[in-house]
């Protein structure tokens, strides 16, 4: 696992060990920021249930003010912070320990980007979807990862599917408001 372009390109992450983290793959993460490539810099981004952090670090890479990592297990949260360390993104990076829609519920900061990549069968996305919208500013985007088997709405808050990415069987499902993208 690397990041793959940007100011820290070709830097290796460390993953967790084991099966139950499943690492965005290269494809899926290079086609996710063809998704966002003229969104990302200078803007703040949420990365949620982070795993190794990579998503994040990767846009902090191609330019982010700002990426927050949300997890609530602490071998991700010791993944994350080492990676964040090896990138030299202490200054624009921050890790919450918590669960998702803890997180989510809290007041805070609005956000430019949010990307969700939780365990797939654990049921999260209908819990989190209606949070999040809370949480991105009008001309925000929300970019979700998802198995095919998975039936995202068309529609959550503010927010509706603008498009749906297939990658064989991952999928990237992207929520606006109608009219405020860029």
């Amino acid at each position: 696992m690397r990041i793959i372009t940007g100011l820290r390109r070709g830097r290796k992450l460390q993953s967790l060990p084991g099966g139950d983290v499943r690492p965005t793959t290269d494809r899926v993460k290079e086609s996710l920021f063809n998704i966002l490539q003229f969104r990302i810099e200078g803007r703040s981004f949420l990365d949620l249930y982070a795993g190794s952090g990579q998503i994040g670090l990767e846009a902090l890479s191609r330019g982010a003010r700002l990426a927050v990592f949300v997890d609530n297990k602490r071998a991700s949260q010791e993944v994350i912070r080492s990676n964040i360390k090896a990138t030299g993104f202490e200054d624009r990076a921050q890790l919450i320990s918590a669960d998702a829609a803890v997180f989510l519920g809290s007041p805070g900061e609005a956000f430019d980007i949010a990307f969700l990549d939780p365990p797939y069968y654990a049921g999260e996305f209908e819990t989190v979807l209606a949070l999040v919208a809370s949480r991105v500013k009008d001309t925000g985007i929300i970019i979700c990862e998802h198995p095919g088997t998975v039936t995202l709405p068309d529609s959550f808050g503010r927010f509706h599917r603008q498009k749906s990415y297939r990658y064989g069987k991952i999928y990237l499902t992207a929520y606006e408001i109608p009219g405020n993208g860029e």
